[in-house]
């Protein structure tokens, strides 16, 4: 099955390996999750996708997993971002893993949103340049 996601990234939260404006594709595949791997959670309450790191994994007596992540540029664990009460992902809150990225890609979307006029002057600009180059 592939199922390919892009994920802009938007937080430093990663850095060095990942900065902001890159681009990541995201895979999610049936193999075991392991420590290391980066993956894109979904936290109950949050709209936002995080891509963090995963650090710890336990394989519990039921076969489910609990999986503990961090970001690379971050001081401690995640588990401040995670639900109230809640100490470990499950398997059901992963919506992916990095298998690549894109650098830098993404940053003519943030710049868009966080300054609309900049999309108004590209805009702008390509609608000159299409009836400019009607001869």
């Amino acid at each position: 099955e592939a199922n390919l996601l892009l994920l802009l990234f938007l937080s430093g939260s990663m850095e060095p390996g990942f900065k902001r404006g890159d681009i990541l594709f995201l895979h999610m595949s049936k193999d075991p999750i392991r420590a290391g791997e980066i993956v894109v959670f979904n936290v109950d309450g949050r709209e936002i996708p995080i891509v963090h790191r995963v650090i710890k994994v336990h394989e519990r007596q039921d076969g489910e997993v609990d999986i503990l992540t961090k970001g690379d540029n971050n001081y401690g664990d995640d588990r401040l971002l995670y639900a109230q009460g809640q100490l470990w992902l499950q398997r059901h809150h992963i919506m992916g893993r990095a298998v690549g990225f894109l650098p830098y890609v993404g940053w003519v979307t943030i710049i868009m949103t966080e300054k609309p006029i900049i999309k108004y002057i590209l805009i702008g600009a390509l609608g000159l340049l299409v009836i400019t180059s009607k001869d």
